[in-house]
C-alpha cells in the first residue's frame, strides 16, 4: 500500500501551485484557471473565513452551480479545515430548509439568483448569514484579494464535507466525509479510468455531488485537466466533448441510455474519448454504447459512505461492477447474516484495511449510523452477487422493491427492461395501494423527444419481457422527472395517485 492513505489532498494543491503555477488546473466553459489562481483565490477565501470568526470544525453551506469561483470556495474551505456542506442548486422549500437547519452552518455561500429560494425556504426571522456570488459582486471581491493563508493543512481525518445523500426515497442523511476519503475517491478514479498526464476529463456533474467532488484532487494526482460545463445536455454533449478535446467521460444513472437514444450521426465516432467510466450501465447497453461510439466502458460500484468507489471493472466483464479496490473487501450476506453462495444475492457489506476509508457516521443520526456501521463492516443496503471469479454484480437497493402478488419485485429490474423500449427515454417504478394484497406497480415513463407513448402498447411489450407479477398495472406518461444532482429520479416525489394514469386492470375489465 502506498503512503497516500496517510495524506489528505490540500497539500497537493499548494505543492503543485509552487512547482507549476501557470499549468491549467481546469477550464470552465472554456475559461482556464491555473494552479496559481486556484491557490491564490482559495487562500483569500480561507483568510476571509477567519475574519468572520469561522474556525476549523465549523460548517459552511454552499449552494452554487459549477464555476471557477465554486472551485476556489471549496478549496478555501478545505484549507481552513471548515466542513463544506454542498447544497443542490435545485433544492427549494422544505427540503432546502431541512438541509440548512440540520447542518447548522455558520455561513451560506450562494449564487445570487438562488438567494430568493433560500429566503423563501427559511422563512421570516431566520438568522443565517449569506454571502452571495454574482459577477463583480462581494464574493468575487473576496476571491480577488491577495491575503495569504499559511496554516498547516488539516489532518487526513478532519471533516472535509457533510454530503447529504440523494434522498430518492426519503429524507437525506448527512454523510461525514473526511479529507482522506476524498483523496481515496480520487485515487480510485485513477485506477478505474487509467487517467494519466495530458488526459482531459469532461465534467458535467455538479461539484455538490460526490461524482463531481471526487474529481477535485484528480489533476494534482494524475496530471489530467478538468473540462467543466454548466450541466448535462444530451443534445450538446458530443459537441462539447469535441470542443474540450476530452479523453474521458463520466456516466451515472441513465446517462448512457439517454445518449444512445439521440439520433445517430456520422460524427458519432469523431471524438477523442477513450474511456467512459461510472456506475449504472446495464449489460445490454454496454456493447451498444461501446460499438456505436467506440469507447471502452469502465464500470464501478460505490457509495459516498465508502470513499465513493468500492469496486472497479478494468477487465471488461460485461455487466459486472468489478472487484474491490485494494483497500476494500466485499462480502455478501443473506437475511440471516451468513455468507451467500456464489451466484446468489445478498446484501453488500464492505470492510477496509485503511482506518478512515469508511465514513464515521451520519451527522446527528445515531439510529441510521448504527444500522449502517456494524461490527462486521459497513452494511450498504444494496443487493449484489459474486461470480466464481470474484466479480461483483449489482442488483439494486434492497429497499427499492415492491411486494406484489406475494413476490418481491425489484424496481431496478423492471426499470432496466422498460428503458429498452425505443420510445422510452427514462422511467421509474414505485409501489402504490392495491385493491387486494400488498401493492401494485406504477411505472412512470418519459418519452423520447417527438415520440408519443401508447401505454397499452407499452404494457403489452413489457408483458412479453417480464413475469406477470412484474408487469406494471399502472403506467403514467410524464414530460420530465425531478432529479437529484447525480441525475437520479426523486422517487419520493412521484405521485401515488391511481386516477392520473393508464390502468391495465381497468382495460381488461372494460371499466
Amino acid at each position: 500500500m502506498t503512503s497516500f492513505d496517510d495524506d489528505g489532498f490540500v497539500s497537493l494543491l499548494t505543492t503543485r501551485a509552487a512547482a507549476e503555477p501557470e499549468r491549467v488546473y481546469a477550464r470552465f466553459c472554456g475559461e482556464p484557471v491555473t494552479y496559481a489562481e486556484v491557490e491564490r483565490r482559495s487562500a483569500a477565501f480561507a483568510a476571509h473565513l477567519r475574519t468572520r470568526g469561522i474556525v476549523a470544525g465549523d460548517r459552511v453551506a454552499v449552494m452554487m452551480r459549477n464555476s471557477i469561483a465554486t472551485i476556489a470556495v471549496v478549496f478555501g474551505l478545505a484549507r481552513a479545515g471548515v466542513a463544506w456542506v454542498p447544497v443542490n442548486a435545485q433544492q427549494r422549500g422544505e427540503g432546502l430548509r431541512y438541509l440548512l437547519t440540520h447542518s447548522q452552518p455558520r455561513l451560506v455561500v450562494a449564487d445570487a439568483e438562488l438567494a430568493p429560494q433560500i429566503a423563501e425556504a427559511m422563512g421570516q426571522g431566520a438568522e443565517l448569514p449569506l454571502l452571495t456570488h454574482s459577477p463583480s459582486g462581494e464574493l468575487d471581491a473576496i476571491l480577488s484579494g491577495r491575503e495569504l493563508f499559511s496554516e498547516p493543512a488539516p489532518s487526513a481525518d478532519a471533516v472535509f464535507a457533510i454530503m447529504y445523500t440523494s434522498g430518492t426515497t426519503g429524507r437525506p442523511k448527512g454523510v461525514i466525509v473526511s479529507h482522506r476519503m476524498l483523496r481515496l475517491a480520487a485515487e480510485s478514479v485513477v485506477r478505474l479510468s487509467d487517467a494519466g498526464p495530458g488526459d482531459v476529463f469532461f465534467v458535467w456533474e455538479p461539484l455538490y455531488h460526490i461524482g463531481g467532488a471526487q474529481l477535485l484532487p484528480l489533476p494534482m494526482i494524475s496530471g489530467i485537466t478538468l473540462a467543466m460545463v454548466e450541466r448535462f445536455s444530451a443534445s450538446r454533449f458530443w459537441d462539447q466533448v469535441r470542443e474540450e478535446g476530452a479523453s474521458h467521460i463520466h456516466y451515472l444513472g441513465g446517462i448512457l441510455q439517454i445518449l444512445l437514444k439521440q439520433p445517430p450521426s456520422p460524427r458519432d465516432r469523431e471524438h477523442g474519448v477513450r474511456i467512459a467510466w461510472g456506475g449504472g450501465c446495464p449489460p445490454d447497453i454496454w456493447p451498444q454504447f461501446r460499438d456505436r461510439f467506440g469507447i471502452d466502458i469502465r464500470e464501478c460500484y460505490g457509495m459516498t459512505e465508502a470513499s465513493s468507489l468500492t469496486t472497479c471493472n478494468v477487465s471488461g466483464v460485461v455487466g459486472s461492477v468489478g472487484r474491490p479496490m485494494p483497500w476494500f473487501t466485499v462480502k455478501l450476506q443473506g437475511a440471516d447474516g451468513r455468507a451467500v453462495a456464489t451466484g446468489e444475492r445478498g446484501e453488500i457489506v464492505i470492510e477496509t484495511s485503511i482506518p478512515g476509508a469508511i465514513f464515521p457516521g451520519y451527522l446527528d443520526n445515531p439510529e441510521a449510523t448504527a444500522k449502517a456501521l456494524r461490527a462486521d463492516g459497513f452494511h450498504t443496503g444494496d443487493l449484489g452477487s459474486l461470480d466464481a471469479d470474484g466479480n461483483l454484480y449489482f442488483h439494486g437497493r434492497m429497499t427499492d422493491s415492491v411486494r406484489c402478488r406475494g413476490e418481491n419485485v425489484s424496481a431496478w429490474e423492471v426499470e432496466h427492461v422498460a428503458a429498452e423500449h425505443e420510445a422510452v427515454e427514462d422511467c421509474a417504478m414505485i409501489g402504490v395501494a392495491a385493491d387486494v394484497g400488498e401493492q401494485d406497480i406504477k411505472l412512470f415513463v418519459k418519452p423520447r423527444d417527438g415520440v408519443i407513448i401508447d401505454p397499452q402498447a407499452l404494457s403489452g411489450w413489457l408483458g412479453q419481457r417480464l413475469a406477470p407479477y412484474q408487469n406494471p398495472r399502472y403506467i403514467a406518461v410524464v414530460d420530465e422527472f425531478e432529479r437529484t444532482a447525480s441525475q437520479r429520479i426523486m422517487k419520493h416525489k412521484l405521485s401515488p395517485r391511481l386516477d392520473d394514469c393508464w390502468d391495465r386492470a381497468a382495460m381488461a375489465t372494460g371499466r
